[in-house]
Formats: C-alpha cells, sequence, structure tokens
C-alpha cells in the first residue's frame, strides 16, 4: 500500500496519524514493547480475528490482564494497578522481609545482598493526593 493511499485510509477511518519527530528515538520503545507483549501472548491469534468484535474483546481481554494481573518488570514485578494504587508499597516491603528471611536461613546461597525493592517511589495514587 502506498503511503498516499494508507494516509487516505485513515482519513477515511477518523484515525489521525502522527510522526515521530526527528532525531528524537524515545517516541515509540513504550508502545513497541507493548505490542510485543501483546504478540507474543499465548492466546494471540496470528491468524486474525474472525470478527470486529471478537477482535474488541480480545483486546478488552488483554488490557485487563496487563493492567491487573501481568506483573512488570520495570515495576519491581508488580501490576500497574497495584503501583498506580499505592498497594506496591506493602507488597515490596512483604518480598524483601521474605528476602531477609531466605538469606537468614540459607546464607550460602546468596553470592552478594538481597535484591533492593525501592519502595519510596512516589505512585500515582500518592502523588495525586497532593
Amino acid at each position: 500500500m502506498k503511503a498516499e493511499t494508507f494516509l487516505s485510509l485513515l482519513e477515511k477511518l477518523g484515525i489521525q496519524s502522527s510522526f515521530s519527530r526527528l532525531r528524537v528515538s524515545n517516541d515509540n520503545p513504550y508502545s513497541e514493547a507493548m505490542f510485543r507483549t501483546l504478540k507474543y501472548r499465548p492466546d494471540f491469534p496470528h491468524k486474525g480475528f474472525a470478527s470486529l468484535e471478537e477482535a474488541r474483546q480480545w483486546a478488552q481481554q488483554f488490557v485487563h490482564w496487563y493492567n491487573e494481573v501481568h506483573l512488570h518488570s520495570g515495576l519491581n514485578f508488580v501490576t500497574p494497578v497495584q503501583y498506580h494504587t499505592g498497594e506496591h508499597v506493602a507488597i515490596l516491603e512483604k518480598r524483601k522481609d521474605v528476602y531477609e528471611v531466605a538469606k537468614a536461613k540459607h546464607p550460602e546461597r546468596w553470592a552478594r545482598s538481597a535484591r533492593e525493592l525501592d519502595t519510596k517511589g512516589t505512585s500515582c495514587a500518592q502523588s495525586n493526593a497532593r
């Protein structure tokens, strides 16, 4: 599909096109990372969807899983919902306690100190309360 045809299609569908800014490499990585997560889900329909409604249902289930079930490495393996509501603080404190107990029981299994779990970060819920 030629660019002009594609832009016409976007306009027809009511989609506003946007372009990355020149020499700015951080415009797309966040969406690219999410698309990779989406495509590597075991239930991702690689052969497509039977209908638009099926696609919408799948996307809705994916968004629920991504925000409320999937543990994100960039958030110290808590969900975005847990982070945004401030629940991550208690979860990470408990996880830190578990690490300390495990290290005390079997110090020979630990080559270095326990993983740092930063609970001092500000969650959205905490920053909205200000």
